[in-house]
Parts: structure tokens; C-alpha cells; sequence
């Protein structure tokens, strides 16, 4: 094959004869290389200059691949880590994603596989992480071989930082912001993520973040909801099969695994996965290969895995129902998505992207918002089906309403929202000013309604006529004074039956 001599690696291992193993191997893929025996000789090279990537052994005699990852991690390194770990070692392996590899192999090595890992290190398999990352819109970063040996890539949270992908991932709340910041780190390398959170909380939208925020966003992100497969079907389903392999198999299909290859799969639900099929999907992912159902030989598989579960794996493991080598694997990160009640003071914001999408959706032009009283109410929701449940309620709230406003009315929520065991400690938006209802509720001792729709409703009826005998009965002019437009005057006041004497001024004028 042609060289491309740019890229730049480090080899670190005190065997030297696996060490000439692997730089004849790279060097055949047109690297540049330098090698190192120990952590001191391998900590002076780096010192001296900046590479693409680092290729460790995890046991060297003064030290071990840990002790280098550490270093990069201290001193803000670029470099991708790739380390190679004793056969079996599985705890070295997820020690080293933990530390900030981007990938390992196991001894011995595979060096068809070698070669593989390395280029998807440097986004040379299949199509460039430069042209990756062209896609999603952002200027691609120089390779680390072209900055100066104390440059280092930008953090999460930095300024340039933010990866376009998660701008996705609506509200600003302390929660969401840590999300992004774990997703921008972790997005940079190999390691098994996994989503820990209630239903209906978006996971395969941070999943989806994490494809397209790293080199491998230009292939395939593939999902798979692992508890809606029938038993049987589930290892044809994730390994393809052959052609005569079974009744109905009249032709050769490829699996989830192959259709995700260089990219991404996300197995939704893990934790319904029967054990049978646990073992087979540890396999795997330890082997990097996948043997379709009537086939003789295993193919290898570059394969991303993000996982998601609304179970406690470890309460699963400890009831036997859950294999905890499998556990070990894709634990390696974690990233809990908070349920919405623990990010309430992001409603507002999640709750415009929806309805721009249903809107847009719908062919309806504005997209309609909350008012503030609606916004109120559903503030103090605790919402137990988490943003999917807040999708369902506003699909409905917008078929309902009948103007560029979404009223409480609208919502329909049940009697059973207002009662207050729901909301726990929950406060009400900084942003939201009801100054009427407040005081009207400030004395503990007054009932409280019994329809707070009605009551509501009541309310607003009072201000909209309270401002429109100020205004002279001008729509106009009494919106304007409430920041309603004429078509929201008028919705407002159809809806609440408000009607004008005869002779007033009426629209304007």
C-alpha cells in the first residue's frame, strides 16, 4: 500500500522482540515510529517531541502503561493510548479504558487486528476522522503529530471545546452539563459506556451524542432495543446468519454486529437479555469477532459499544440474573441520565424543542409555547415517565389548543398532578412570575381550590378584563400590555368567554 507518513507512533515494550514485531507491522502501514523499553525511556522520548498515537505494553520493568497514561492525563497530552494487556487480564484492560486508553488488545496479539485498532485510532478506517468530523460541521483538529510536544487537546467545558452533537441535549441545569461533559470525554476513545437511567429519560440521545461526537461519526450508528427480540432469534439478530442455516434463511443476512462495523452499537435494555445470550455477547466483545448462526469461522468486528439500562445491573448480578464478567465489560464508564424531576429548571427549554419539532412535524407555523401559568403547573409535575411523557402531553396540548399558546386547560393533566405528595421539595422556576396566584396563596389557612383549572382559568379571565376596561376595550392595546399579540388576545378571550360592551373600540383604532 501507499505510505502516509502522517502520523507519527510510540512503542513501548521491553521485549524486543515483540517490539520489532510491531514496528515491522507499522511500518509496512507507512508510520513513522520510535520505540522505548521502559516508562523512563518512553516518558524521555515524549518529552522531546509530540506523537499521533502511543502503543504501551501494561507491564514494563520500571513501571507499567498505567504509569504512562497517567502522564499524558497529567500533562494534557493529545496522543491516543492504545495498551496491550496479559491474555485474560480483563481488570487490566478496564483499568487502562478507565485511565484514558482510547483501546487494548491482549497477547498475543492479533496483528491483522493490530493494524485495525491503530488506523481507527488515527481515523484511517474506513472514512477519516476528518472527514467526520467535517460532517457535523466544526473545523477537523490538527493530528497530534503536527502540534508541539506541551500543546494539549481541549477539554470539556473549555471554550471551542463543546462538540456540535451536544447541543442536542437540551437545558443547561448542572446535571446536563456534567452529561455533556462525560460524553465529550468519553466519546474521544474505545471504552464500553454505560447509561444508567429511568425510562423515558433519552438515552439513546446521549448515546447518539457520543457516536456523532467522536471519529466515528461517519459510519453506522445502530440501535437495538435487546428486550423487544424474540429468544430465539436474538444470535441471528446480532451475528447474521448463512444462507441454509435454518428454515427460512434463504439467503445470507448480516447482524447487528456487521451492520455496525466502525461504528457504534447501542444495545438498548441490556439487563433483559436472557443468560444464554449473555454469554454469546461477552464472546464478543472480548473476541472482537462475531460467527454467524450456520457459519464455521469467526469475522472480526470493530465495534463501539454503548449500552443502556433502566436496571440496577448490580442488583441484577447479585440475583444471578445478570453475568457479572458481562458487567465488568460494559461498566467500564458509567453515565447516569437524570429523570427530569432532578432537572426541572430545564422543562422550559426541553419543552420548545419539542414543540418546534411537533410543530414542524405537523406543518404548523409558529410553533406554539407554554404560557407561564401552563408552565407553572406542569413545573410541578415530578413527571415519572421522565421527557417521554412530557413528548406525549405536549403531542396532545398542541392538537388541543387552538392559538400560539398552550394554556393550562390545554395540558389536560389529571387532578391527581396537583396533589402536593407528588412534587416532594420541588420549587418553581426562577423564571416563572405568577405574582396574583402567589399572593393569593400565601395564607395557609385559605382552602384551597378544589379545580385548579377553574380556579386558573378564573384568574386569568380577572387580568384580561382588568386590562382591557384599562385599554378601553383596544385588544390591541390590553395585549400588547400582557405581551400577547391580537391572535393571542382573541384566542384568550374565546376561550374564557370574555366578551366586549357594545360601542367599545375593539381591535384598535
Amino acid at each position: 500500500m501507499n505510505p502516509v507518513p502522517a502520523h507519527s507512533l510510540l512503542v513501548i515494550d521491553d521485549e524486543p522482540d515483540l517490539r520489532t514485531l510491531y514496528e515491522l507491522t507499522l511500518l509496512r502501514e507507512g508510520y513513522e515510529l520510535d520505540s522505548a523499553g521502559s516508562v523512563e525511556e518512553a516518558l524521555a522520548r515524549l518529552t522531546e517531541r509530540g506523537y499521533s498515537a502511543v502503543i504501551t505494553d501494561m507491564r514494563l520493568p520500571d513501571g507499567s502503561g498505567l504509569d504512562v497514561l497517567a502522564w499524558l492525563e497529567r500533562h494534557g497530552r493529545p496522543e491516543k493510548a492504545l495498551v496491550i494487556t496479559a491474555f485474560g487480564s480483563a481488570e487490566n484492560a478496564v483499568e487502562a479504558l478507565k485511565a484514558g486508553a482510547y483501546d487494548y488488545l491482549t497477547k498475543p496479539v492479533d496483528l491483522r487486528q493490530f493494524r485495525s485498532v491503530v488506523a481507527s485510532a488515527l481515523g484511517r478506517a474506513g472514512a477519516s476522522a476528518q472527514s467526520a468530523v467535517s460532517v457535523a460541521g466544526a473545523p477537523a483538529a490538527a493530528p497530534a503529530s503536527a502540534r508541539s510536544p506541551g500543546a494539549r487537546a481541549p477539554r470539556a467545558g473549555e471554550a471551542g471545546s463543546s462538540h456540535p452533537a451536544l447541543h442536542r441535549l437540551a437545558g443547561d441545569s448542572a446535571a446536563m452539563c456534567q452529561v455533556r461533559a462525560l460524553i465529550e470525554k468519553v466519546a474521544r476513545s474505545m471504552a464500553p459506556v454505560l447509561l444508567q437511567g429511568e425510562s423515558g429519560t433519552g438515552k439513546e440521545l446521549v448515546a447518539r451524542a457520543i457516536h456523532d461526537a467522536s471519529p466515528r461519526s461517519a459510519r453506522a450508528f445502530i440501535a437495538v432495543n435487546c428486550g423487544a427480540i424474540p429468544e430465539q432469534l436474538l444470535e441471528a439478530e446480532f451475528f447474521g446468519f448463512r444462507k441454509g442455516a435454518f428454515t427460512g434463511a434463504h439467503e445470507d443476512r448480516e447482524g447487528f454486529f456487521q451492520a455496525a462495523h466502525e461504528g457504534t452499537l447501542f444495545l438498548d435494555e441490556i439487563g433483559d437479555l436472557p443468560l444464554a445470550m449473555q454469554s454469546k455477547l461477552l464472546r464478543a466483545i472480548q473476541e472482537r469477532s462475531v460467527r454467524p448462526v450456520g457459519a464455521v469461522a469467526e469475522a472480526p468486528v470493530n465495534v463501539r459499544i454503548v449500552s443502556a439500562t433502566h436496571k440496577d445491573l448490580s442488583a441484577e448480578v447479585a440475583a444471578g440474573r445478570f453475568r457479572q464478567d458481562l458487567f465488568y465489560r460494559l461498566n467500564v464508564i458509567q453515565i447516569r441520565v437524570p429523570p427530569l424531576r432532578e432537572r426541572i429548571e430545564d422543562l422550559e427549554a426541553i419543552s420548545e424543542r419539542v414543540l418546534d419539532r411537533i410543530a414542524r412535524d405537523a406543518g404548523v407555523s409558529p410553533a406554539p409555547r407554554l404560557s407561564a401559568l401552563a408552565l407553572a403547573q406542569l413545573s410541578r409535575y415530578a413527571f415519572p415517565g421522565n421527557v417521554r411523557e412530557l413528548e406525549n402531553l405536549l403531542h396532545r396540548a398542541l392538537a388541543l389548543s387552538g392559538g400560539e399558546v398552550i394554556d393550562v386547560a390545554d395540558l389536560g393533566l389529571p387532578e391527581a398532578v396537583l396533589d402536593d405528595s407528588q412534587f416532594g421539595s420541588l420549587d418553581m422556576p426562577d423564571s416563572v412570575s405568577l405574582p396574583l396566584v402567589a399572593q393569593r396563596a400565601s395564607d395557609a389557612d385559605e382552602p384551597l381550590p378544589q379545580d385548579l383549572a377553574a380556579y386558573l382559568d378564573e384568574v386569568e379571565r380577572s387580568i384580561l378584563l382588568r386590562s382591557l376596561v384599562r385599554h378601553g376595550f383596544n385588544r390591541t392595546a390590553a395585549g400588547a400590555s400582557l405581551g400577547l399579540s391580537l391572535r393571542q388576545m382573541r384566542y384568550r378571550m374565546a376561550r374564557l368567554g370574555v366578551t366586549e360592551p357594545s360601542g367599545s373600540a375593539g381591535e384598535g383604532g
